[in-house]
């Protein structure tokens, strides 16, 4: 939804770009995405708090003959139909919240980008706007490394006493960290540091180089100075504008390869956590610090030296592109190593594969096991099993040190071992070591693929001419966010679900997946992120073709703009 509400509006926003304080705008945008960080928080407060599967409850979770829970008695107006129709109005909520987010982030980059670009000197612009980006990198960093913070807290910390979630750490299935505490702080230092954008002046002085020396000169935004018209004018010019920018093979190419590239991230920034947590059994907690310290920072640094390449070596209009296909040809190559840096799926009872009994009978078929149950244990002949109730599991021992938990699962009769027994918990993998590895070779890839960042976005400032620039750039993060920032989660998405082999289900309906085929996944979403980045690479060759065989554009800019 926040990429709905950025995509309609960005356009316009940038028209009005040579028409308002910049600044102010940014800053307003700043408060009302604080705004939307608060309404993110307000279904934890309005809706009762978590409930999860538990034997020290009411034994739901155990093998008990009984009434089929799983039936359509149990759903027709039962408390878990409820909470399926209450989940309705919670995505109304955070809808909304999502789209105000998508209306407040629309002005920070075109306004940020043509107000550096047209105050710094010709010399600076390059560099500064690589700080730009890579301070921007640490925004998401920072909320990693605050998410792996609150997922230690329990979610409903404010609404139970420890009693309630004693028996869950942060290592098992079922726990849920305080989400809603990542919002909170991240509402405060939204609304803090929106504040000073009110203070900046609507035009500042230029620095430009001569013979040398450093001058200033006091210049006006460079849409000033072009005849203002009215919204409507700019409406009925927008078609012609819009066909303008988009037959011109530079523009076109340019923005094409950097949508490739933004699906890769999009793909990066919304399920790397998943991939890592179902590849390597990490937690959420260790996921999300490994990507926050490690991840995007190591992005951060690629922009940044990406700008003081473009500031020291001067790289021409044609360098650009031979350039970027080297370092991005060299990312993808890297990334190649990890499709084998992981390991099949775990033996899990009734799914990978199925196990019956010698006389054909599921072992837990009279359990009466519910249908949405997810509390995966591990059993005593290294099988793991859904929920203590798939292993047949009649009782269980208190652990002896914290009677809020469970030690150990007994009387499992699933359980292919004298002992019959399980212990809560995923069974042990063989690939944990991998992770760190894996994390580090991503974070080259994303590294040295980042190093082209700036001398893109750079390419695109100067290959239109200077009275289009806001439009430009509107133009750009609108088709970056339709091509790239709208379909690529769904395409991933529906990459990962593809592999996933069981399903937790309520009342019928799929919920979320807990079992994937674990090759599978690694090779579909790895294979999509390639794909994407190869791509953009081809876009990138046709683009260096394309400038060999013309003189129209050069990079170098001067106080009057692009030659």
């Amino acid at each position: 939804m926040k990429v709905v509400g950025n995509t309609i509006l960005i356009v316009f926003v940038s028209y009005f770009g040579s028409r308002v304080n910049r600044p102010r705008f940014i800053g307003l945008g700043g408060l009302l995405m604080a705004v939307s960080a608060l309404m993110l928080t307000l279904p934890h407060f309005l809706y009762p708090p978590y409930e999860f599967d538990s034997v020290l409850h009411d034994r739901h979770d155990l093998c008990r003959a009984a009434a089929n829970a799983s039936g359509p008695e149990a759903c027709g107006a039962g408390q878990e139909a409820r909470r399926i129709s209450d989940s309705h109005r919670v995505w109304l909520l955070m809808g909304g919240a999502q789209l105000l987010f998508g209306v407040g982030s629309v002005p920070i980059q075109p306004y940020g980008l043509s107000y550096i670009d047209d105050f710094a000197g010709a010399a600076n612009a390059p560099l500064y706007i690589a700080i730009l980006f890579s301070v921007s990198v640490f925004g998401p960093a920072f909320g990693y490394l605050l998410g792996s913070a609150v997922l230690r807290v329990y979610v409903d910390v404010d609404k139970t006493g420890s009693a309630t979630h004693q028996e869950l750490t942060p290592y098992d299935p079922r726990w849920v960290g305080a989400w809603w505490m990542g919002l909170l702080v991240s509402s405060c230092c939204l609304a803090l540091t929106s504040i000073p954008y009110f203070f900046f002046p609507r035009s500042m002085r230029q620095q430009s180089q001569m013979n040398g020396t450093e001058a200033t000169t006091r210049l006006e935004p460079e849409e000033t100075k072009k005849q203002k018209s009215s919204l409507l004018d700019f409406l009925k010019m927008f078609p012609s504008l819009l066909v303008r920018l988009l037959l011109s093979p530079f523009f076109l190419m340019l923005v094409l390869s950097q949508c490739c590239f933004s699906a890769v991230i999009a793909g990066l920034a919304t399920f790397l956590n998943k991939f890592l947590e179902h590849q390597y059994n990490a937690s959420p907690v260790e996921s999300s610090l490994l990507i926050g310290a490690v991840n995007l920072p190591s992005l951060a640094v690629g922009i940044l030296v990406g700008g003081i390449i473009m500031k020291r070596a001067g790289l021409s209009l044609k360098a650009i592109p031979r350039f970027s296909v080297v370092v991005l040809s060299v990312s993808a190559l890297l990334l190649v190593p990890v499709f084998f840096m992981g390991c099949s799926s775990q033996d899990v009872f009734g799914v990978n594969p199925p196990h019956a009994t010698p006389s054909g009978a599921v072992c837990h078929s009279n359990c009466s096991c519910p249908e949405g149950g997810y509390n995966p244990v591990c059993g005593s002949d290294g099988v793991e099993y859904v929920s203590p109730c798939n292993a047949g599991c009649t009782n269980f021992t208190r652990h002896p040190n914290n009677t809020f938990t469970v030690q150990v699962y007994t009387s499992c009769g699933c359980v292919a071992d004298p002992r019959a027994q399980a212990v809560p918990g995923h069974c042990p993998s063989s690939c944990p070591h991998l992770l760190l590895p894996v994390m580090l070779t991503i974070s080259l890839a994303g590294l040295i693929a980042s190093l082209s960042h700036n001398p893109i976005y750079m390419m695109v400032l100067r290959t239109v001419p200077p009275e289009e620039k806001s439009f430009a750039i509107g133009i750009q993060f609108m088709l970056m966010r339709v091509l790239a920032w709208l379909p690529a989660p769904a395409l991933f998405g529906m990459a990962i679900d593809s592999s996933c082999v069981w399903w937790k289900r309520k009342c019928g309906s799929k919920l979320s997946c807990g079992y994937y085929d674990n090759n599978t996944l690694r090779n579909r979403y790895l294979g999509l992120m390639l794909a994407f980045k190869s791509m953009g690479i081809v876009f990138l060759v046709m683009l260096g073709w394309k400038l060999r065989r013309t003189r129209e554009y050069s990079l170098e800019k001067t106080e009057e703009g692009p030659l």
